[in-house]
Order: structure tokens, then sequence, then C-alpha cells
């Protein structure tokens, strides 16, 4: 069952609920009230039959039966009998018997003082009559012919509205749900007609103040962070398979070249020097991409625990100066910072490679190879990088992109890289809850900002926290 057909039965079935809950008490109210003013108009038929009967001494029986026979305002098939407190029959309309009146009868009458009901055709109500120190039960009964005609016709008029209604309400309730449903049967419309070869369409939002609009708007910005996500996956697949592609493509036109004829063995030599110096800048660039597609997993970080800093920086540069020993980094630790300050709930592995790419990048660009890491505390709960070189800088208008995987600034085209690094390292820097920025003055010097949230004193169950 679709919406626009349950809607239409909501709709109809609240509509039909209140109209029957109006009905029937238009009934109900219209039914009691003919029966009250019946029974209103019965009484006093009854009361002034027996005021005629024991106030006026020349009205006998006989004479009272006439003038009620021939009264003009008595009721239809009016019938009235009057007793004495001992239960003696003073009076009946007629000498035949319309419905049977016994002792207990009357003794109900004599308990609650008016007794209502109904005989076959005819309303019947018995009471007592008080006059001249004298009480007097009253039993009259007659038919409302006219009450009863009238409560049929409500009744007739009342289902014929009810069915009406009842179609009308049908009609209504569809065009209504297909009026309601139409701005989402056009915001389908439009997700349907989006492919991944149109990511850049957008849906109508139509009236923005309300909540389909809200939900237009909603998928709208979904719509722009998938295109800037499949956006950023083409470039990424394009640029990788560029980067893998070009070591690749020059070992192999060395290899073929060397075996074109026989060479000597230098020659033999520099071309196995050539190719491993592709297969290990192939070997880089891999396992920079794997590290880069473990940042991007649902569960980046593995081994979390609580390390030192300056203990990662000193591993960083012996790394880095295993590979490099042209490479000079000084690190910079001011006696002040305690060693409490030092300490951070990360992924070891993962924040060692993300300070030798940014250190190494630092050297690599430097003019004299050289880095200066300084350790600081900004705050009481955080601690600072700063790494800082003298290479060429970084343009302005180049700032906002150099974090972008495999972009790379003008100034570095003509030093070998990927471009992966300070991609690679902005993640890793996120990912511990950290920031990162940059600050470069071209040719002077260029700044990078680390910082990180230290972990607090070990509380009492010896498990340490993060402090934001």
């Amino acid at each position: 069952m679709n919406i626009r057909t349950r809607l239409t039965l909501i709709f109809f079935s609240i509509v039909i609920i209140v109209l029957t809950a109006i009905s029937a008490s238009i009934y109900v109210v219209s039914s009691n009230f003919r029966k009250e003013d019946f029974f209103r108009r019965l009484r006093n038929r009854a009361v002034n039959t027996a005021k005629l009967l024991v106030e006026v001494e020349e009205v006998n029986p006989d004479l009272l039966r006439r003038i009620e026979q021939n009264n003009p305002a008595s009721l239809p098939n009016q019938y009235i009998v009057i007793y004495d407190h001992d239960g003696t029959e003073l009076y009946r309309s007629e000498n035949t018997e319309r419905f049977p009146i016994d002792d207990r009868l009357l003794s109900r009458i004599r308990a609650k003082e008016n007794v209502e009901f109904k005989y076959e055709e005819l309303d019947v109500i018995g009471f007592l009559f008080q006059s001249k120190d004298e009480r007097y039960a009253i039993v009259a009964a007659a038919s409302d012919v006219y009450g009863g005609d009238a409560l049929h016709y409500l009744r007739n008029t009342l289902i014929i509205v009810f069915l009406i209604s009842a179609v009308f309400v049908s009609l209504m309730g569809w065009v209504f749900a297909g009026r309601v449903l139409r701005p989402i049967s056009r915001i389908v419309s439009d997700v349907d007609n989006i492919t991944e070869m149109n990511l850049s369409r957008r849906v109508n939002q139509g009236n923005s103040s309300d909540e389909l609009g809200k939900l237009a708007a909603t998928f709208n910005r979904m719509l722009h962070r998938i295109q800037s996500a499949f956006s950023s996956q083409k470039t990424f697949i394009a640029n990788a398979s560029h980067e893998i592609k070009t070591p690749i493509t020059v070992m192999s036109g060395e290899i073929e070249v060397a075996l074109l004829q026989d060479r000597d063995k230098d020659y033999y030599v520099n071309t196995l020097h050539s190719v491993l110096r592709g297969l290990k800048s192939l070997n880089s660039l891999s396992t920079q991409l794997l590290v880069l597609a473990q940042t991007d997993s649902d569960k980046p970080m593995r081994n979390v625990g609580v390390i030192r800093i300056d203990d990662i920086l000193w591993e960083a540069k012996d790394e880095l100066a295993k590979v490099h020993p042209e490479y000079m980094v000084e690190i910079q630790l001011p006696m002040s910072i305690g060693d409490d300050s030092l300490s951070l709930q990360a992924d070891e592995q993962l924040l060692r490679i993300a300070l030798v790419n940014l250190i190494d990048n630092g050297c690599k660009y430097s003019d004299d190879n050289r880095v200066e890491v300084k350790v600081r505390a900004n705050q009481p709960t955080r601690i600072v990088l700063d790494i800082v070189n003298n290479g060429p800088g970084i343009a302005d208008d180049m700032v906002d992109k150099i974090f972008d995987p495999f972009f790379r600034a003008h100034a570095t085209k003509t030093i070998k890289g990927s471009g992966i690094g300070l991609s690679l390292v902005k993640r890793i820097v996120h990912m511990h809850g950290g920031s990162i920025s940059v600050k470069s003055v071209p040719y002077q010097q260029t700044v990078f900002t680390l910082e990180f949230p230290i972990v607090t004193a070990k509380p009492s169950n010896g498990t340490a926290s993060l402090t934001e």
C-alpha cells in the first residue's frame, strides 16, 4: 500500500469517525429530547384530567371521559387511569384495558414517585399527584406518532448525509493526499534523475521554510558531499595511477634500452641502480597509499596507548638520519616543560609516520637540509610542535591546497615527491584530536604548527584520560 492510499484511508477514517460521533450524538440528543418532551406533555394532560376529576364537583367520570375524547389537544391514543391512595380505580379513559396495570406497577409508582417505560407502541408514565391532602396514583399512556416520524426522518437524513459525506471525504482525501505528496513525488523524480554522471544536479527545494523544503536542502547538502567525495576519489585514482605509472614506465624504458644490445658492465650497474631507485620510490609511494587508506578506514588507530612526544621525535630523527645522513634535525625541548606535559594518547606508528613525513618535507625543501623542531606548551592541556625550515616557502594562494592529496606547489616541482605526505600528516593529526596549520614567508621561513591534547595525570583506576 503506497503512502497516498494510506493517507487517504487515515483521512477517511478520521473524518468518518468524527461524522459518526456527530451523527450519533445528534440522534441520541434528539431522541432524548423527544422522549422528555412527550412525557412532559403526557404528564400535563394526565394532571389536567386528574384536577378536573378531583377538584371540580360537577365533573364525573362519564363527563370527563367525553371531555377527554372531544378535546383536540389530546394526544394520539391517549389513555389515563387514576387510582386513590388505597388503590381503588377512580377513572379510566376507556372501558377497555390498553395495557396491564397490576399492584406491582402501582407499588413501583408509590416507591419511586415517577416511572417511565414503553409498552408496544405506547409511551407509559406513572406518577403520584397531590391534591386536597390526598395522593393519587396516575398512569398515562399515548403514542408519539409525530415525534416518532420526526425521529425517523432525522435518522434517514443523517444516514443519507453520512453516505454522501463518506463519498465526498474519500474523493477529497485522495485529492488532499495527492497535493500533500506532490512535493515528495517531485523530490523522488529529481533524485531518480541524478546519477554518477550528473551529480552536479540538485533537488528543487520549493518552499524552503517547510519540512519538505528542509529535507530537500539536507539532501542537496548530502549530494554536495557525495559529489566532493566522487571528485576526490576520481582525482585520487588518476593521480595515484599517474604516480605509480611514472616509475614503472621509466624502469621499463631503461630495461628495454639495456636489452637492445650488449652493454658494458658499468652501464648495467647504472641501470640496476636506476631501477632500484625507481623501485624504492614505488615502494615508498605504495606504503604511503596503504597508510592513507588505513586512515580512511572505520578504525584507523589500532594500537593506541600513552606515549611521549619527545620519544617519537627522537625516533623520527634517527630514522631519517639512517636514510638521509645529510639531514640536520634540531629538536628544542625547553626544560620548563614537565614530563606530564609530553604524554599523548596516540597510535605510535601513525604519529611517527606523520612526524617523519613532516620533518622529511622540511629538510627536503630547505636550502640547507636543516629543520628546527620547537616543543612548547600552549595551554596546561595542550602541547605544540613548531617545525621550521628555510626553504622556498609556499605562496599564499597555495596554502589552503597543500594538504590535498597529490597536490604539489610550483616551487617544489623540481624536487621528487608524490604529494601524499602532507595530506597524510593532516589526517593523522586530526585523528589524534589535534590541529595543524602553516605560516610561510616565501624564501625566508616556513612554520608548520601541530597542536595535540595531552594526557592528564593518571586517575585512581590507573588509566590515563585525554584532556581537551
